[in-house]
């Protein structure tokens, strides 16, 4: 049973498990969290995000262990504390949904220094969630420009 809830939240209920970008349907499944999180504000968003951060090294530490793989692409959790952190401050209007969801999918699929870095050096179950924090800082900030720009 432990195991099984491991799989649930580390693969984000389930998304993880998409034959199709894993990471993309685990950041979909951050935007209605982040919906939901925004009905506290930034502090609603900011706590969901400290705590799916900090629950998520140990849940991607125990599913290398059980996939016996490094990073496995179906752990999602990391995506969507990603996402939480890229949305950080942002209200819950589908412009800034949609540039955030765009902004940090491109950054985690780019993986810009120290992105790949952080995935490669850091232990187990802090690098799978360091490297998404960190594309969620560059997603932040890339959104903070548009919207001082463009929104």
């Amino acid at each position: 049973m432990k195991n099984f809830l491991i799989r649930i939240f580390a693969t984000g209920l389930g998304a993880g498990y998409s034959p199709a970008a894993p990471g993309t349907a685990g950041t979909l499944v951050a935007v209605p969290l982040f919906v939901i999180l925004s009905k506290w504000g930034t502090t609603g968003v900011l706590t969901g995000l400290v705590i799916i951060s900090v629950l998520g090294v140990p849940l991607a530490s125990r599913m290398e262990e059980l996939t016996a793989t490094k990073d496995p692409g179906r752990v999602v959790i990391d995506e969507i504390a990603g996402y939480l952190l890229t949305m950080l401050g942002s209200p819950p209007d589908l412009l800034y949904i949609i540039a955030g969801f765009l902004l940090f999918r491109f950054f985690d699929i780019l993986k810009p220094p120290p992105v790949r870095y952080l995935e490669r050096t850091l232990f187990s179950g802090l690098g799978v969630m360091a490297d998404d924090l960190m594309a969620g800082i560059y997603a932040w900030g890339a959104l903070r420009l548009l919207e001082r720009f463009l929104l």
